[in-house]
């Protein structure tokens, strides 16, 4: 991967500011309301890459280039942590942004994923560890998964089933429609029948949610299922606690601020359907 855009660009001043959460299009919103449920005292900046998505097709060199630009944009904005509520840019850019950027352009920032808090919880829930993983193709690809739930709970048996139709379901409001039906069962019994001793299903799309009922619909009923929102939040109050620095950092006004590189009206129309509220959005360009 070309490293060359990681020569410090800019100096970031260590100030106090909002949490950012990122994410190529609306999926990360679920990311977000969890958090905000469970923190709600924080101010939170929301960006959406919406003219760009979806990421989960895309290769690892263009995911790193588009969320570090997202990244970067969400510190100017004085960002002390940035959350990347994607589990695309979370397999394929995290760790890259974490090692290469931050140490040399702003060691006084955090950016966290969502896939290794999902991978702690997840391991204390199977039974069987026999874990299945409905995600993008990106997502599927990276094995991103697979690698942290090993790492943490050695001999697990990680099977992965990516699920191409799943986002545009949701995007377009069709997620709790009768033609939904077809594209969760087919992925769901795709990835069972590559092992039927699966009994806890990582909803590795921050999009999953809101087909929670059909894939439950579909599902045996002695398999969990684990959406990311929760329990994001759970490992960030945690993340906070062991380190207080951090948290101290965070202004507190309960305050939340969207932003999106796509049209304002688009946006708040699809984000409706995740929030269950009107918000107010503002565009911007990210490059």
């Amino acid at each position: 991967m070309d490293m060359s855009t990681d020569i410090k660009d800019f100096p970031i001043p260590n100030l106090a500011g909002p949490i950012g959460v990122f994410d190529s299009g609306f999926g990360g919103l679920t990311i977000l309301e969890g958090i905000r449920n469970r923190m709600p005292q924080f101010d939170y900046i929301y960006l959406g890459d919406n003219a760009r998505t979806p990421y989960g097709t895309r290769s690892f060199d263009v995911v790193y280039e588009f969320t570090l630009q997202a990244v970067k944009k969400l510190f100017s904005f004085g960002c002390p942590l940035v959350i990347l509520g994607c589990n695309t840019a979370s397999a394929k850019a995290l760790r890259s942004i974490q090692q290469n950027y931050l140490p040399f352009n702003a060691p006084d920032r955090r950016v966290l994923g969502v896939i290794r808090p999902t991978a702690e919880i997840v391991g204390k829930l199977s039974n069987t560890k026999h874990i299945g993983v409905l995600a993008t193709e990106g997502t599927i690809r990276s094995e991103s998964y697979s690698i942290e739930i090993e790492k943490l709970y050695p001999g697990s048996i990680i099977t992965g089933q990516a699920c191409p139709m799943w986002v545009p379901i949701v995007e377009n409001n069709e997620f709790d429609k009768p033609g939904a039906d077809y594209f969760v069962k087919d992925s769901i019994d795709k990835l069972l029948s590559k092992d039927p001793q699966i009994d806890t299903i990582i909803l590795g799309c921050t999009h999953y949610p809101l087909l929670l009922e059909k894939i439950k619909k579909y599902c045996p009923s002695n398999i969990k299922i684990i959406p990311q929102g929760k329990y994001i939040a759970e490992s960030l109050e945690d993340y906070f606690v062991r380190h207080p620095e951090m948290s101290s950092r965070i202004t507190q006004n309960g305050t939340c601020k969207y932003f999106t590189t796509e049209s304002r009206t688009k946006f708040r129309e699809c984000a409706n359907l995740f929030l269950k509220e009107d918000i107010q959005v503002e565009r911007v360009t990210i490059n």
